[in-house]
Formats: C-alpha cells, sequence, structure tokens
C-alpha cells in the first residue's frame, strides 16, 4: 500500500476520493474504508492464518482502514457461535496475527466492538464457563428469529458491567495492537435497541423518555474514549431505523449532539434492522438512495462545537466512482464500502490507477455474503470465491503453466478461466454465443440488476490483459480440446422444453428471448414461478431508468429526501428495450413450491414485494396447464377449476436443463475434465454453487 504520507494521484474523477485525511490519531492517503463484515473467521481454529490472509490481501489491494467484523464484548453478547470474544482461549493471539498482516501492508485497522442484545442466537451455546448463553436486552421483548427465546432485561448493575464490558474490549484491542476501535451501535444491536421506544420500555436510570434512553450509548462511547485515549474511536448508529414507531429523526440528531462531546473521533452511519420490512442492501436498493440520512447527521456535526469529526456513509455504494459522487457534495469526509471488498480485494488500487474496467464488481446479490452469515455459514462472495478462502486458494505463480480449456463463458466459466490466467496457465475460453456472461448477462437485463454485467466486463478485461484467448461465436469440440491438458466443462443449462399443447405458437417465447428481445405490448403469462420467472416478471413491469426507480422506491418506503443522486453515479448497463406494462397485465404461474425459489433469503422477499406493489398476479397450485391459444393460457387451478389466463404473450420459465453434451466425447479422449455449475446439475441455477466448483476444478486440474 502506499505511503499514507504522500497524496496520492489519479485520473480527476477521484480527486476528492484521494485527498489524505485523518480519523483522530490516524493519517490515511484516500477516503475509502473497508467497512465491517462478520466472515465467521474470526473463531477459526487456524492460529489466525484465515483472518490474516483475508485483511493483508485488502490491505495490500490498496485498502488504508479496514474494520473487522463484530467482536463481542462478552459472553452473553455473541450473536450466534461464530463470534468471537477477546479473551477467550487464543482469541487474541489469532487477531493478533491479522493486525499484524495488516500493517505489514501499511495499512490501519479497526475493532468492531459488539453486543447483540435481543438478536442474539443462543439455542445451543454456552459461554466460557459451560453455562448456557443468555439473551439480555433493556427490555424482555424477542425478536421473530429468536425461535421464541425471550430476552432477560438487563438489571442496572448488570448495564453498568457491560458498560465497562465495552471499555475492557477497547483495552484488549488496544493491546492486541488495533489501530482504534468502532463502538457497533446501529442495525438494532443492543445499543440501538436501548436508544428505541420499541425495545427500551424501562422507565429507570437507562429509560423511560429519549434522553435516559440515550443514556447507554452516550456511556458506552464515554467509558471506551477513556479507555483508549491514544487510538481513533468510532461509533456505528442508525441513520434511521425503518422500524415504525421507533426512534425519530430528532431523537438521532439528540444522540449524535450527546455523543460529540464524548470525544469521539468519527460517526460511522449505517440504516435500518434486520427485522426491517424495508429493504436496506439488497441489488433493488438504489444505488446512493440513504445520503440523504448520512448527510442530516453530517449537518448536526458540522453545526455543533466539535465540527471536526468525521462522518462515514455507508450502504448501497459499489464503485469508487461512487465514492467520489459522494464525497463532491461536501458533507461527508469518507465512505465505507463492505461487500465490494468482497467482490473485489483490489478495488482501491485497480481504481485508482484509472483501471475501472478491472475491478469486479459487488452485485449486491448477498447470496454468499449476507444469506450465509445469518444462517452461521462460512461467508465467501458469488462473484469472488476465493474470498474468506484465499489460505486454501493462494493466488501464486504456477512452475509449470499448463494449456487450460474453459468451455463456457457465464459466471462459472469466467471464475475458471480467470483464476487459471491470474496464476500463469494458458488460457483458451469458448463461448458459442457472439458475448461472454451466460447467465449474468441475462441478469443484468433486469431492472436493477444492471450491476451483473460488471464482473463479465471485468472478467473479459482481464482475460485479454493476461494473453487469454477469447473466443467468441466458437462451439468447442473435442478435437478442438485434444491439445489441453486440462478443460473445466462451464456450458451451463438451456431453458427446459415443455409439451403444453399450443407450446409451438409464435407468441410462445423462452425467458432468454424475452430478456435479449422484449416483449410485445399486451398481457403475458409467465409460466414458472422460481428465480427466473420472477426476474423475468420484474423485466416486464419495472422501468430500466434507475433514477425513476430510485425516486419510485423512496416514494414507496416513505423515505425522506431521495434529491437525484443517482442520475449522478456512473451508469450502469440499460435493460434492453421493451414496452413497459401494468403489473396486472402479467401473471406469474407455477405448479408447486415457493414463489421465487431460488433467490437468496435476504432479497426473495424484496423481490415478489416488489411485484405485487407493482399488481402482478400471482397463481400458484397449478393442477395442469391445459393448453395454450392465441390470447389465453388456459389452466386448472389447484382446485381443478378451470381458469383462462389473458396472455397475448406466453414466456417459458419451467426450469433448465443441463447443457454438457461434450463431457462424453471427452471422457472418450482421455483429455482431464470437470464439469461444474448448471453443467453438472441444472436442477436449481445457483450461481454460487457454479462459481465455487469452477474455482475448485481449475485447481484440481491446474494446481
Amino acid at each position: 500500500m502506499s505511503d499514507p504520507s504522500t497524496p496520492l494521484t489519479t485520473a480527476a474523477p477521484l480527486a476528492v476520493t484521494t485527498t489524505p485525511w485523518s480519523l483522530g490519531p490516524i493519517t490515511l492517503p484516500h477516503r475509502v474504508v473497508m467497512g465491517s463484515m462478520h466472515t465467521g473467521l474470526e473463531v477459526h481454529d487456524d492460529g489466525g492464518a484465515g483472518m490474516a490472509a483475508f485483511y493483508r490481501e485488502r490491505a495490500a489491494g490498496g485498502a488504508a482502514l479496514l474494520i473487522t467484523g463484530g467482536i463481542a464484548v462478552n459472553d452473553e453478547a455473541r450473536g450466534g457461535p461464530d463470534f468471537a470474544v477477546f479473551g477467550v482461549g487464543d482469541t487474541d493471539d489469532r487477531f493478533r496475527t491479522a493486525v499484524d498482516a495488516v500493517h505489514a501492508e501499511g495499512g490501519a485497522v479497526l475493532a468492531q466492538l459488539f453486543h447483540a442484545g435481543r438478536y442474539a442466537l443462543v439455542a445451543g451455546l454456552t459461554d466460557r464457563n459451560g453455562a448456557p448463553q443468555r439473551a439480555v436486552a433493556p427490555s424482555p421483548l424477542p425478536w421473530a428469529a429468536a425461535r421464541g427465546v425471550v430476552p432477560e432485561a438487563l438489571t442496572h448493575d448488570e448495564v453498568l458491567r457491560t458498560i465497562e464490558d465495552f471499555a475492557d474490549a477497547a483495552r484488549a484491542a488496544r493491546d492486541i495492537g488495533f489501530d482504534g476501535v468502532e463502538i457497533m451501535a446501529s442495525e438494532g444491536y443492543l445499543v440501538n435497541q436501548f436508544c428505541s421506544p420499541l425495545t427500551n420500555q424501562r422507565d429507570d436510570a437507562w429509560g423511560g423518555d429519549p434522553e435516559r434512553r440515550r443514556r447507554f450509548a452516550v456511556e458506552v462511547a464515554r467509558a471506551v474514549r477513556s479507555a483508549v485515549p491514544d487510538l481513533a474511536v468510532t461509533i456505528r448508529l442508525s441513520g434511521v431505523d425503518l422500524m415504525p414507531r421507533s426512534s425519530s429523526p430528532e431523537d438521532v440528531d439528540a444522540l449524535v449532539r450527546d455523543l460529540l462531546p464524548t470525544g469521539i473521533d468519527g460517526i460511522s452511519v449505517g440504516v435500518g434492522w434486520h427485522e426491517s420490512r424495508v429493504p436496506t442492501v439488497q441489488a433493488a436498493v438504489p444505488h446512493g438512495v440513504w445520503l440523504s440520512y448520512v448527510e442530516r447527521i453530517a449537518r448536526v456535526v458540522r453545526s455543533s462545537d466539535r465540527p471536526d469529526v468525521r462522518v462515514l456513509a455507508s450502504n448501497r455504494m459499489t464503485d469508487l466512482r461512487d465514492v467520489e459522487a459522494v464525497l463532491e457534495r461536501g458533507l461527508v469526509d469518507a465512505v465505507a464500502l463492505a461487500r465490494p471488498f468482497l467482490a473485489d480485494p483490489s478495488i482501491v488500487g485497480t481504481s485508482l490507477r484509472g483501471r475501472f474496467d478491472l475491478v469486479t464488481t459487488c452485485i449486491g446479490c448477498n447470496q454468499a455474503c449476507l444469506d450465509r452469515s445469518i444462517v452461521g455459514q462460512p461467508v465467501s462472495c458469488l462473484v469472488n470465491p476465493r474470498a474468506a478462502r484465499e489460505v486454501a486458494f493462494p493466488v501464486r505463480p504456477t512452475a509449470e503453466p499448463k494449456r487450460i480449456d474453459v468451455v463456457g463463458g457465464g459466471p462459472a466459466g469466467l471464475a475458471a478461466a480467470v483464476d487459471a490466467a491470474r496464476r500463469g496457465h494458458r488460457v483458451r475460453l469458448w463461448e458459442r454465443a457472439d458475448e461472454l456472461g451466460g447467465q449474468f448477462g441475462l441478469a443484468s437485463r433486469i431492472p436493477g440488476k444492471e450491476d451483473y454485467a460488471g464482473p463479465v466486463r471485468s472478467a473479459h478485461a482481464e482475460l485479454v490483459e493476461r494473453g487469454a484467448e477469447v473466443l467468441l461465436g466458437r462451439t468447442a469440440t473435442a478435437a478442438d480440446l485434444a491439445d489441453s491438458d486440462g478443460v473445466v466443462l462451464a456450458s451451463g443449462v438451456v431453458p427446459r422444453t415443455v409439451t403444453i399443447p399450443g407450446a409451438d405458437l409464435p407468441h410462445v417465447i423462452t425467458y432468454e428471448q424475452a430478456l435479449r428481445h422484449g416483449v410485445p405490448a399486451g398481457s403475458v403469462a409467465v409460466i414458472g414461478g422460481g428465480g427466473i420467472g420472477v426476474d423475468t416478471a420484474a423485466f416486464l413491469v419495472e422501468s430500466p431508468d434507475e433514477s425513476r426507480r430510485a425516486a419510485e422506491f423512496d416514494e414507496r418506503w416513505g423515505l425522506d429526501g431521495f434529491d437525484g443522486l443517482v442520475g449522478d453515479l456512473p451508469q450502469r448497463e440499460p435493460a434492453a428495450a421493451r414496452t413497459l406494462r401494468p403489473g396486472p397485465d402479467v401473471t406469474v404461474l407455477r405448479r408447486s413450491g415457493k414463489f421465487g425459489q431460488g433467490v437468496g433469503i435476504t432479497s426473495r422477499w424484496v423481490a415478489l414485494g416488489r411485484l405485487r406493489d407493482a399488481g402482478v398476479r400471482f397463481i400458484g397450485g397449478v393442477r395442469e396447464y391445459v393448453g395454450i391459444e392465441p390470447g389465453v393460457l388456459r389452466i386448472l387451478d389447484e382446485d381443478g377449476t378451470p381458469v383462462a389466463v389473458p396472455a397475448d404473450t406466453v414466456v417459458l420459465c419451467a426450469g433448465q436443463e443441463a447443457s454438457s453434451d461434450l463431457a462424453s466425447e471427452l471422457a472418450a479422449t482421455g483429455v482431464p475434465f470437470a464439469v461444474v455449475g448448471g453443467a453438472r446439475d441444472a436442477r436449481s441455477v445457483d450461481a454460487v454453487r457454479a462459481t465455487t466448483e469452477a474455482l475448485e476444478a481449475v485447481r484440481r486440474l491446474a494446481p
């Protein structure tokens, strides 16, 4: 990483981003922060090697300031079994290894001090003494995901002890070597719970009116500041809880004013609670839509007696050009990106060289990160399956370059080809279509999923840069691959054929035809209500204009002050030209299972909610598709009642079939090969599985 004392030079578009700044005692060369992400690496029994490799790669890639995932301040603060606590076992040594790795690359790192409160999932957990872990909160109010566990209300003495636990954790962080700490006081965790009338129903020194509800947060900040006077101290607040009858904007502003005299160095602004029914970080959330809440807090700070306290923005910004657009407005000091650092550890360094074309964009899918984190599974990244697995999959130049062929230019094929090329193997990528992308290319045409084009674009650019052969419009044969040292067969899927009478009529098309070429005006019946069917319906009824969608999002959720920033951000790939139609003109049908099945757990409810808001009709439990006629799809519903569904166009989204005809031919040649992703198993189009299998396969074929 660059010397923090030396201003970075880059092209004009990042002029503000590359302005040096300070956070307490830390001097930093640019204004991009790697925000906190819970990875599960914090508790790995590996001496800290996994954490060290994860953080080292991102510091080496240009991250000047990194913030760890939440570290519980005591046993009962853990959110689940994969949360670490300072002082337990070899935890401190593991973190020391990670901190040393960041410092070796010239970076600085803050420890996020965390208490889950009533969000703790304690089933089956024990504390360090073997006793069952209890859940605690300001008041004994459970939340839905706690599986019936009612938290115990902290007593007055326990509140004081918890405040001191935050201070002790800060001291431990200092002793380990951290450059500072961040107090987690947002997203509905314990500190946030004390501030909200929804979760704090006390009537004592710690609740009963807004001032007393704010006291816990203020005392935690004061205690932490006192414990580590020589370190940077920040606090992460929710600019808006997005919970009915929770803290008002005036309450949040008053909290900010109360916190400033405690001596904190910075305020990082998040949004929402985990139980909020307003989407906050999903791909469907427009870029920059939360900025007004950050800027409101920044105005409070700037008009105070401590206008130099730093304010950091976060949430739904994925590109350093997004960062620049935010910083140019002049109120925010820095921007914290989290998931973009999973997608591309070198996002900062690559962008500062002006090579935005090589940045692997976070697509906001949540499938391998948040969706896994909330159920305690190992975190990684769909578009970067090495993320949080750097020890198992190091990137080292190979001593014995091999000829590696990859058949298929979708997400799996691109993952395999890029990994092999980075390690110095001779790569040929075969794609029968005239463009790369596969399912990602189609997904990028869905409103809200334009970012899916980014990883395809960057993979293509990197392959060309590294001298790989990218053969478009070429269907690979066994003869073409006879000289290969290894083949990754990632040829993906094709739409499943259906046997419905009338399926051969000209107004019956596949989802690929619909997404590539649009659909004529009129009513549409979408046969198949899985993830692809839901995406197709969104394509039909939602605007491709991100600025318009942002304004609609703001109005739909009653938000405060979207002012058109999205229009100033880098424009995503436009969706295919098409005729938008009212939602009631679209009917999505499926035989069994959940609508949107296959969509990630943190995104499915958002996707379905958008369609229901638009008036899209859903028919589940279809007993039989009787036949397709001009203008109508005839079915028997779950009761066996005949129903005529209006259908000027019928779009088939009835599943996929593997496209792997080449496998048997390769087996006969003796060329080593592996079949991955949808080509191996098309029962569910799971891009996380596909890219992970591709990475593992190419490492077996070309270590």
